[in-house]
């Protein structure tokens, strides 16, 4: 078998659907695909049944979105490029600006497109636990305090909606206290506006998610804004553990002074999981503790010079050989939209695997995948 490889698992990837359709159902909301997290279009048509829409931070992904998901195309960016708004305009319903500025810019050409008008805010409540994700932290770049939008209130009469995004693979209890800032902050805006985006970073498929507590703080919200269309738009929550990493061991060097082994696997975490060292985090290996209170313990690296190309240390109950497979959980999110060709290191497969058991290889990369991109 072929490694590396990215396995997308249909079951569970509807599992994750149907808990969101769940929530838009009994809420009220309309929910989107926040395509930087998951964007493999061959799975869009199984999406587009639970969901309204894909969201976009790009021209290309707002292309990809139109073109593949259907529905509702949304669009922000910290800044967009003027010599791409007209295509741009021409993909998308709704464009959020992250600034007064950018809305004074665009907001009427917008407008004249037919397309809806909206505007990040920073409700200035920070909830996310790493600083690198939280864009409530001082002086961030993401979104209008109140403070800006009162300097250039002449924008507000080309808004149709607002947006806030401040969580991070997080709960009920932390969108609560946004939802508190914001209403205190932008509140008397809302009679005016028509819509309402509350971002993504909601866990809302992980086990231990109160799906229930959440779609009543949005029933709460809606009966007290009746006229507003209430928006989410989770990216991980709609492939959260539908995916996997399959690598190979390639080599096992003897036990350094601390009676740990590296194992050199053909996966990297700087090309094939960079959210590994970004965040950072340690993956999930499918039989292995995290650590080293096994009996046999091992340090994952990957194929390339860099120094740092360190996945995690693991304990298993055997012995590891040249030639096994490790599988790591959770690679759905993050990991393809992400991956690199650093070092000519091959990109993994894409395999999507269906509810029946079988398998369908989606991708498969070469040489030419490495060499074109750069000229």
């Amino acid at each position: 078998m072929k490694t590396p490889r990215y396995i997308i698992d249909e079951a569970a990837l509807e599992r994750n659907l149907k808990i969101l359709k769940s929530v838009s159902d009994r809420a009220g909301v309309r929910i989107l695909l926040a395509q930087k997290a998951f964007s493999c279009a061959a799975v869009y048509p199984l999406c587009a049944k639970y969901l309204a829409g894909t969201t976009a931070s790009s021209l290309f992904e707002a292309r990809h979105g139109h073109d593949n998901f259907g529905g509702e195309t949304h669009v922000f960016a910290p800044a967009f490029i003027p010599e791409e708004m007209d295509e741009l305009l021409g993909l998308v319903d709704h464009i959020v600006f992250n600034s007064p500025r950018q809305v004074a810019l665009y907001g009427e050409k917008a407008r004249a497109a037919g397309v809806s008008v909206g505007l990040r805010v920073n409700p200035e409540v920070s909830v996310a636990t790493t600083p690198a994700y939280d864009p409530c932290r001082p002086n961030s770049r993401l979104g209008s305090t109140r403070a800006t939008l009162n300097a250039q209130r002449a924008t507000f009469n080309l808004l149709d909606g607002l947006h806030f995004h401040c969580l991070c693979e997080q709960g009920v209890d932390e969108l609560r206290k946004v939802l508190v800032g914001f209403e205190e902050r932008f509140g008397d805006l809302l009679p005016q506006m028509k819509w309402v985006n509350f971002g993504g970073g909601h866990h809302i498929t992980r086990a231990d998610y109160d799906v229930d507590e959440l779609v009543a703080l949005l029933n709460d919200f809606r009966a007290r804004h009746p006229h507003l269309t209430v928006y989410l738009e989770p990216g991980e929550a709609v492939a959260l553990n539908a995916g996997t990493l399959e690598s190979r061991v390639l080599e096992i060097q003897p036990p350094g002074e601390d009676g740990i082994s590296n194992a050199i696997l053909d996966t990297s975490a700087a090309c094939h999981m960079p959210d590994v060292l970004e965040m950072p985090y340690t993956p999930r290996v499918c039989g292995a503790e995290m650590g080293t209170a096994g009996p046999h313990v091992y340090t994952f690296g990957g194929p390339t010079c860099l120094a740092g190309d360190t996945i995690g240390t693991y304990s298993f109950p055997r012995p590891l050989h040249e030639g096994d497979t490790v599988v790591f959980e959770d690679m759905a999110i993050y990991s393809m939209v992400k991956n690199n060709t650093f070092n000519g290191v091959n990109l993994p497969d894409i395999v999507l695997r269906h509810v029946d058991g079988t398998e369908e290889t989606l991708r498969r990369f070469g040489y030419d995948d490495f060499a074109v991109r750069l000229g």
